[in-house]
Formats: C-alpha cells, sequence, structure tokens
C-alpha cells in the first residue's frame, strides 16, 4: 500500500507517540512493554494503541521482529469556507484544493476560522480549530 511504509518492529516500539498502521487503520502509540525471549520464541512486544480516528484503544503483541507498516500522515491547515450538515468544507492554505472533513465534536468550528487537518491511510480528520 502506498499509504504506509514497513520498518523493523524493534525500531517503532522505541517510540512512544509515534504511529503505526494495523489493518488498514492509524493508531498513536501510548505505551509499550517488552518480555524477555523464551525458551521456544523470539521476545514479544505489547504495545498500547489509540485509533487516531475514533480515540479507540487496542492493544497489539507481537515479536519484536515483525515488521510494522507506518502510515503516510499528511497535515496541513485550512480555511473553513462553510460547514454544510457534519461536513466541514475548507480551502487548504497550501494548495487550495477544497477538503471536506468530518466535524469534530466540541471545537469551535465556523466559515472563515482556520483548522489544522491530518489524513493518514485516505481518511481525514480536524486535529485542532484556532
Amino acid at each position: 500500500s502506498t499509504q504506509s511504509r514497513s520498518s523493523a518492529a524493534s525500531d517503532v516500539y522505541k517510540r512512544q507517540g509515534r504511529y503505526v498502521a494495523i489493518e488498514e487503520d492509524a493508531y498513536k502509540i501510548l505505551s509499550m512493554s517488552k518480555s524477555k525471549p523464551g525458551k521456544h520464541g523470539s521476545a514479544k512486544a505489547r504495545i498500547e494503541l489509540e485509533d487516531i480516528f475514533t480515540g479507540q484503544k487496542k492493544s497489539h503483541v507481537g515479536t519484536v521482529t515483525d515488521t510494522i507498516n507506518i502510515p503516510l500522515i499528511e497535515k496541513g491547515s485550512a480555511i473553513i469556507t462553510h460547514i454544510q450538515g457534519n461536513e466541514v468544507h475548507a480551502m487548504d492554505n497550501k494548495t487550495y484544493q477544497t477538503l471536506i472533513l468530518p466535524v469534530e465534536e466540541g471545537m469551535n468550528l465556523q466559515s472563515g476560522g482556520e483548522i489544522q487537518w491530518m489524513e493518514a491511510m485516505g481518511r481525514y480528520k480536524i486535529s485542532r480549530d484556532h
């Protein structure tokens, strides 16, 4: 998939606050713990994850030799042109491309306001209002 790149799990697991892609979803690493290699296998790593779009938490256990996918995350800022239902229509500040983003609860969103957005695995979200 062009939406993520591969990396050795042992490198990724060292980085709390970084992102991983598991089963077509992008997650932020909240915490991790490693177990020593057993008699019949390699060391295991358990990572606590949070879906960057839904906020849902999940645990993942794998060997430290696994290959992990890292989502390619784009970030940018945009000006809100209008809000229609639960969609925010905005114009990207760099490319002038029109973006249609889902409304995020608890944010102060209004026409003419500036937002920060992020995209990963083909999904968009508003990461911050200004």
